[in-house]
């Protein structure tokens, strides 16, 4: 049976930009080899009201061409409304965790290849 999703805490301990980015690239690995569908990433939102700088570098690195072979498609947390129906239809078990990602633009949705 698929392991269907899985949540990683980018933003505990408070690190930086760069150990964030290899934690993440770390667990994204190793949740696909791993067989996971999906991976809500949870880097926060910042205290600037604007997104803050985990966000950011997150959303930059998951659009990476290096990336392709890992990650299928991804939605920041503010997308979610407008392309949930395309991910659950991808991970139907996202829909178990729409209290986590609705309205909360401090997590990623990441559907692995």
């Amino acid at each position: 049976m698929q392991k269907k999703v899985v949540e990683v805490n980018l933003e505990s301990e408070m690190p930086t930009v760069d150990v964030a980015i290899q934690k993440m690239k770390n667990s994204l690995t190793t949740y696909k080899r791993q067989g996971y569908r999906a991976v809500i990433l949870i880097h926060g939102y910042g205290s600037t009201g604007v997104g803050g700088s985990i966000k950011a570098a997150v959303t930059k690195c998951l659009a990476e061409s290096s990336m392709k072979g890992i990650v299928r498609t991804f939605a920041v947390g503010e997308q979610w409304t407008s392309r949930k129906k395309e991910l659950v239809g991808m991970c139907k078990a996202l829909e178990n965790y729409e209290h986590k990602i609705a309205n909360n633009y401090g997590v990623s949705v990441v559907i692995l290849r």
